[in-house]
């Protein structure tokens, strides 16, 4: 459960910088397939959400060779087929694009919120009174912390598109285990440094597990096989352990609605 791209791409050569027209945007060459345009000069926000609309606008011209674009905080990885296209001819469009978006571009996808029942403690978060302790606060406040206010999906990580969402407000940055577990259920909610994260498929992890949710964060039958997508927002609902049966044959798809989370909450929380 790290994020992709977290320490940074090994990149061969200085970057280029400014004379594509955008002065926040460094592009340079990642190995013999892959490129790396990178937001400079920005405040973290801005930095997101222009390397996403990079994303975006580059996944749009669809260009021969480009078989992978991965937005993360500020940084953006192009992998392409090294047989069909080469690094100047994608540095070309990703320049084009850069400079055609300015350094502040309109969002082009408006975000869609997703309301997550959520057991919390117990086996289902065994780490909860470790964290608790760590911060000097309650279970309870941890969970009214974590659960109290919409999380912003950031990016896609490892394994298979888990969504990194920016962390609830707590007093410190929270630390990874000292020893990560060899396997993580699929729907844990756990948190590490100052970010937080749904694990979507059994995997090892180092991160303190609070939760788990008993809805399917994968449909593997769908394309993309995640309901979410960066800029996407997270709330998390706390529900009782014999609450979990009534969502355990939902999607995260099921739990997507606009409405206030009172009102949702109200209603179940997710719908069929």
């Amino acid at each position: 459960m790290n994020s992709l791209l977290a320490d940074g791409p090994t990149v061969n050569g200085p970057p280029t910088k400014g004379s594509h027209g955008n002065a926040n945007v460094t592009i340079a060459d990642c190995g013999d397939s892959a490129l790396v345009a990178k937001a400079v000069g920005l405040d973290p926000e801005p930095a997101w959400q222009l390397v996403h609309a990079l994303a975006d606008a580059l996944n749009a011209v669809q260009l021969t060779g480009v078989h992978d674009v991965v937005p993360t905080y500020d940084a953006l990885l192009v992998a392409f087929d090294c047989a069909a296209t080469d690094h100047d001819t994608v540095r070309r469009v990703l320049a084009h694009e850069a400079a055609r978006l300015g350094p502040h571009p309109a969002p082009t996808t408006p975000p869609r919120r997703f309301v997550v029942p959520v057991v919390y403690g117990g086996e289902y978060g065994p780490d909860l009174p470790e964290v608790a302790a760590q911060l000097g606060l309650t279970e309870g406040e941890i969970i009214a912390l974590h659960s109290g206010s919409d999380l912003t999906v950031r990016c896609l990580g490892a394994p298979a598109g888990a969504p990194m969402t920016d962390g609830p407000p707590f007093p410190e940055p929270v630390p990874r285990l000292a020893s990560p577990r060899t396997k993580v259920a699929p729907g844990s909610v756990a948190v590490a440094g100052r970010q937080a994260v749904i694990c979507p498929m059994p995997s090892p992890g180092g991160w303190p597990l609070l939760g788990r949710t008993p809805v399917r964060v994968l449909d593997l039958r769908s394309d993309p096989i995640t309901a979410y997508r960066p800029g996407d927002t997270f709330r998390f609902v706390s529900i009782a352990p014999q609450q979990w049966d009534d969502y355990a044959d939902l999607s995260l798809a099921d739990c997507t609605d606009p409405a206030d989370t009172a009102d949702l909450v109200g209603q179940g929380g997710c719908h069929g």
